[in-house]
């Protein structure tokens, strides 16, 4: 059996290529949208991709079951929980017809080449969630190896129940996915201890509150050291645990659940791999229009504080790139990239991954001084000390905006600051005062270098606080005025 994880660091997202050597089947589990890089990886081993599987119907990214589906490759999905978590698309094949699928209940088996799988239903993190347990029955397996737990079992957390609530806006749902998760515990404490567990997702990832960095982890070792798992000594007890101090789901994972349900749009990766969009030059910059573009600058902070095109976005490509793009900009919006060549793709690829398709264009982010000697229009965000920004208090005081989440404001904070995660701040900006000038602060400055460069192009005056709390915090502590 060859089995391969494959994780993307920025989404904390993990797929698996399984594959039976013997006959040079495989199939992945969990796939992100550009799904020609498991096609490479599979045909790098020998191995041909004949089948997908989803654990649920995903929040955090688009799936890459469709475009696979789009190849002729079987699809395993599942047909527990009620109507609302169907899988729409299945029937709706562009030009006609249903793709090839099963859908699977609880306790059903299907094998890839000599592998078995085994449909086991965990719901509460979503109802329809299902777990496969993996057995190797070509190397002479009676009893299976491991099991991929999908948003069911991290290690060191469970998947949040509340999202069905919280993220896709179905009121009331929290705690009774709360009680189905509880049920899925005592279903996972009768599985043998020796058995591998295979999350669909690691440290960094909003589908949990507390997951481990470590990638893999077994059975016993979960039951034993696992804090979500511990706390399930009382049906009560564990519905307080795993509802209290959840992050807020970023703004774009209740589109993601949408698109994933009704069938996102093929994009044919699978054939042609990612397309690149167009080479823009400084005339075609300077006819781009910050309001009714997104326009996405990557440059570092420094240089986009001091000029950046006016409306134009600060978000940095590192690994909260796709979880900021996918939360500040809508997604029918056209977005243009200011990036390095060399990191293009990368860029493109973290879009497509959140369902931002429409990326008509990109510019050389390295030759950004042509754009400004040309006379480009430039504008500057507003930034001040923590001193400066006392003053601020004291003389003329502004709005005060915190965005980090809410468990981070609750340990401490500003007086009379308000608090808005970044990530939910486009979809409440009618909170926010047009009279006044708006002073943003984190932890640390980058979450809130976002979040002015949204305010700005949005018509908000507002200055970032250099530093952040950290800042703030150490000039307190030094006694600093």
């Amino acid at each position: 059996m060859f089995l391969r994880m494959v994780y993307d660091e920025k989404l904390a997202a993990a797929a698996y290529l399984i594959g039976c050597q013997r006959t040079g089947e495989a199939i992945v589990i969990d796939p992100l949208r550009d799904v020609d890089r498991y096609l490479q990886l599979a045909a790098a081993n020998g191995l041909r991709i004949v089948a997908v599987a989803e654990t649920h119907i995903h929040a955090d990214f688009i799936s890459g079951g469709r475009e696979l589906a789009e190849l002729g490759t079987m699809i395993y999905v599942s047909d527990e929980g009620d109507a609302d978590w169907k899988y729409q698309w299945l029937a709706n094949k562009p030009g006609g017809g249903h793709y090839n699928h099963r859908l699977l209940m609880n306790g059903d088996t299907f094998r890839i080449g000599q592998i078995e799988f085994k449909a086991i239903h965990t719901p509460g993190h979503t109802p329809e969630h299902l777990s496969f347990m993996v057995t190797d029955r070509g190397g002479g397996a009676d009893r299976p190896m491991g099991v991929a737990t999908g948003d069911f079992v991290f290690v060191g957390d469970l998947g949040r129940p509340d999202l069905l609530e919280s993220a896709a806006g179905f009121a009331g749902q929290a705690e009774p996915s709360a009680h189905r998760l509880f049920q899925s515990v005592r279903t996972f404490m009768d599985w043998p201890d020796y058995l591998q567990v295979w999350p669909a997702h690691g440290a960094g990832s909003a589908c949990g509150k507390a997951l481990g960095a470590v990638p893999t982890s077994t059975v016993g070792y979960e039951k034993m050291f696992n804090p979500s798992i511990r706390a399930a000594v009382s049906e009560p007890a564990f519905v307080d645990y795993i509802l209290d101090a959840q992050p807020e789901p970023p703004l774009y994972f209740a589109r993601m659940k949408r698109d994933n349900k009704r069938g996102p749009k093929v994009l044919g990766i699978g054939r042609g791999g990612v397309a690149m969009p167009k080479r823009l030059s400084v005339d075609d910059l300077q006819r781009t229009d910050g309001k009714a573009t997104a326009v996405i600058d990557t440059r570092p902070w420094t240089e986009f504080r001091a000029g950046h095109i006016p409306g134009a976005l600060h978000l940095p490509l590192n690994n909260t790139f796709n979880t900021d793009a996918g939360s500040l900009i809508h997604e029918d919006e056209p977005i243009v990239l200011l990036v390095e060549p060399a990191r293009l793709e990368e860029a493109v690829r973290d879009l497509l991954r959140v369902g931002l398709d429409h990326i008509t264009g990109w510019f050389d982010s390295s030759q950004f001084d042509s754009f400004r000697r040309a006379g480009g229009r430039l504008v500057p965000t507003d930034e001040v000390t923590v001193q400066e920004a006392r003053v601020l208090l004291d003389t003329r005081p502004p709005f005060v905006l915190d965005v980090r989440r809410g468990t981070e404001f609750a340990q401490g904070h500003i007086a009379t600051a308000t608090n808005i995660a970044h990530t939910r701040l486009l979809s409440r900006l009618s909170e926010l005062p047009r009279d006044r000038r708006i002073l943003v602060n984190c932890r640390s400055g980058g979450r809130s270098a976002r979040a002015c460069s949204l305010l700005q192009r949005h018509g908000y005056e507002c200055t970032n606080l250099a530093g952040g709390m950290l800042a703030w915090d150490q000039a307190h502590m030094a006694g600093v005025r």
